[in-house]
């Protein structure tokens, strides 16, 4: 029964990073230009933030829940000025062979602080843990031991999905030239100042 839920958190772990969005984007970046383990660190961050949600969601935390979701719209808002923020950095960032610094001068600990407080600032991802937990377990709030096993299954799913990315992107990295490197920094930095904007959008909508 235990590897039975240990499997569903992994798999739904799975499917919430798996989708390309603002994180994926920046991830693949990171691998591309600090290598698979700055990707995979920063990877690690927004899957702690998924167990962090995912606890919430399992140990039915009704008053955190609604206090997360009360801070939506100011939470929202500084997730898109750290989108477009990080964006303008990457419309100027410079390849690794062109920059007068070493290609891992970004430290792990910033790489993970800036990708977990990115994804922090999603709070209806709460919602969604909630959802998913209460329709695996027929309620929000299960068992303290099942919880854990559900939050760990989260965090190793999501984990899973990070180091496979950083891995396969590491593969092509040696192949592509300073040109096409800084083109796709232009163009992730775009479709993150693209992201940021479309949720400055929806808020004032």
């Amino acid at each position: 029964m235990e590897k039975i839920l240990f499997l569903k958190a992994l798999l739904i772990g799975l499917s919430i990073a798996a989708p390309v969005g603002p994180v994926g984007l920046l991830c693949i970046q990171r691998t591309l230009m600090h290598g698979p383990r700055i990707g995979f660190v920063s990877g690690l961050g927004a899957a702690s933030a998924d167990a962090v949600y995912g606890a919430v969601g399992a140990f039915g935390l009704a008053a955190v829940t609604h206090f997360f979701v009360a801070l939506a719209t100011p939470l929202a808002l500084c997730g898109a000025f750290f989108l477009s923020w990080m964006g303008i950095r990457m419309l100027f960032a410079r390849p690794a062979g062109e920059a007068a610094v070493a290609v891992d001068t970004m430290r792990p600990h910033r790489a993970f602080a800036s990708v977990f407080a990115l994804t922090l600032t999603n709070p209806m991802t709460i919602l969604s843990f909630v959802a998913v937990f209460a329709s695996i377990s027929g309620n929000a709030a299960v068992g303290g031991g099942d919880a854990g096993i559900m939050v760990l299954g989260i965090g190793c799913g999501s984990a899973l999905w990070w180091l496979t990315l950083a891995l396969g992107i590491s593969v092509v990295r040696h192949k592509i030239d300073q040109g096409t490197m800084r083109r796709i920094n232009q163009l992730a930095g775009l479709f993150l100042i693209g992201f940021a904007l479309w949720q400055l959008f929806g808020l004032w909508r």
